[in-house]
């Protein structure tokens, strides 16, 4: 059966990490598939998950996610998944080797920005991310509130108010 090549992905967010745009400076994106069981698939599905405290780490040449809480599946019986357990993330052999060559070399981590399913799959937005010092982010407040006021600015002028 052939895709559709006018036919856009299908996207529904699950979970952001709200947080990781603030507290890195993002250099790179990936999208991964996630290795998951049943119930954690139908947790997903009906929009319970937390990538507050999750990353990703290399070990063997694999990518783990580490820390993603996705709560159990309340209709599940003993056969229910473990909330954070450690889940194997799919990408390919030369993206894993670039990846790894990249943290290797400088001081690099690598962050989920989201959750979402894409054609009915699940994927992780992983980022290649550089931790922002303090006077970074304070930066770039001060430039989100300089761009803020000109906006407003324009706004009142638009409409006339002086």
């Amino acid at each position: 059966m052939a895709k559709n090549p006018d036919k856009k992905p299908d996207h529904k967010v699950v979970a952001t990490n709200r947080k990781a745009r603030h507290n890195y400076s993002i250099l790179d994106t990936y999208e991964c598939g996630v290795v998951l069981q049943g119930t954690e698939v139908k947790s997903l599905r009906e929009g319970h998950a937390s990538l507050a405290d999750a990353f990703a780490t290399v070990d063997d040449g694999e990518i783990w996610l580490r820390n993603l809480h996705i709560p159990e599946y309340h209709h599940g019986t003993w056969t229910n998944h473990t909330p954070r357990r450690n889940r194997k993330l799919l990408l390919h052999r030369s993206q894993i080797d670039n990846l790894v060559g990249k943290i290797r070399d400088g001081n690099l981590t690598l962050v989920p920005l989201s959750l979402y399913f894409s054609d009915g799959k699940v994927k992780v937005e992983l980022a290649l991310a550089r931790g922002k010092q303090a006077h970074d982010k304070r930066q770039d407040l001060a430039k989100r509130d300089a761009e803020r006021e000109v906006i407003r600015e324009l706004g009142r002028r638009a409409k006339g108010k002086l």
